[in-house]
């Protein structure tokens, strides 16, 4: 016989099923479509704009999104600014001195409310900026789920601790992307982002000095950009060929032992993801398909929807 709270139980579990099946359900592609028709071609102008005037600025907005939405979800918290009484996310350790883009998603805010006041969230700005950066650069185009809030509240901590560092190992990596619902295979793919842009000395020093795996060619001229001591924010490519342009070059890269962070270099190194980086180092169409796919899985973590949060008028600050 069942015990006397199975059925409240089972009721229970329902209303969350409910509950959680249309909070995911807000997530819509047509959600501005009658608000904000002119959205999308107004981000689009800015971040092109951002990008003809400085190329590095694609992989910057494009990771955005991945230090936003691994921080209590994608609800625009990265992007607010210290106050009084709050600390933001942006001088934490992943953060500070490192994430940009700030000045473009302000431009981006200020055009779209020009068009349509109080209509645009700032999270599902950092969204389409993203995607449109890729495009930018000659990436896939996916089609983004939109819908989301604005978070009242950053969480400095949570991005300490929630941002997985490129001296993960694998098996770190592969936890820390479980822990947001992210598969290891949508943890190779999302690492394909990193065909773009370029990386702190402070961050590839030690690979650089002291790991084996790595070509004793490729490390050689990066020892002169990066001393041992100094030049911490000296900068160099992570992509060795083509790192104004997304492809699949990445992954050619780790095949040859140059994957310039050491996060980077763990997806080739003999373990379980070595098969996935040896696909798309083949072929760029899946690569590029499985990429939209895993960024609009990472955008689906804990949004904010419905009468939860707010739609900031300013991102850096709450109403």
């Amino acid at each position: 016989m069942a015990p006397k709270n199975f059925s409240s139980c089972i009721n229970s579990i329902w209303i969350l099923l409910f509950v959680f099946g249309v909070a995911s359900a807000q997530l819509t592609p047509d959600f501005y479509d009658k608000t904000c028709p002119g959205a999308f071609a107004a981000i689009d102008k800015v971040v092109r704009a951002a990008i003809a005037n400085e190329s590095r600025m694609g992989a910057s907005l494009l990771r955005l999104q991945f230090h936003d939405c691994f921080v209590d979800g994608c609800d625009g918290s990265v992007l607010l600014d210290d106050t009084p009484t709050m600390k933001g996310e942006k001088t934490a350790a992943p953060n500070n001195n490192s994430l940009r883009g700030f000045d473009v998603i302000d431009r981006i805010k200020a055009e779209v409310e020009s068009l349509c006041p109080g209509v645009v969230s700032c999270a599902d700005i950092v969204i389409i900026t993203a995607r449109d950066s890729v495009v930018a650069l000659g990436g896939p185009y996916w089609t983004v789920l939109l819908g989301r809030r604005d978070s009242l509240i950053a969480n400095f901590s949570g991005a300490n601790t929630d941002i997985p560092a490129p001296t993960l190992n694998l098996s770190g990596l592969i936890t820390s992307f479980a822990n947001k619902g992210l598969s290891a295979s949508d943890l190779v793919t999302l690492n394909g982002a990193h065909t773009v842009g370029e990386a702190r000395c402070i961050n590839y020093r030690n690979r650089i000095y002291n790991e084996t795996n790595i070509d004793p060619s490729y490390a050689a001229p990066l020892r002169a950009i990066c001393p041992i001591t100094g030049g911490d924010n000296n900068l160099a490519p992570l992509d060795t060929e083509t790192p104004a342009v997304f492809d699949n070059d990445i992954y050619k890269d780790m095949m040859m032992e140059k994957g310039l962070l050491h996060s980077d270099q763990q997806f080739y190194n003999g373990g379980s993801t070595d098969s996935q980086v040896e696909g798309y180092s083949k072929n760029p169409e899946a690569f590029a398909a499985d990429f939209g796919n895993a960024m609009i899985k990472m955008g689906n973590i804990s949004p904010l929807t419905g009468t939860s949060g707010q739609i900031r008028l300013n991102c850096r600050k709450v109403n």
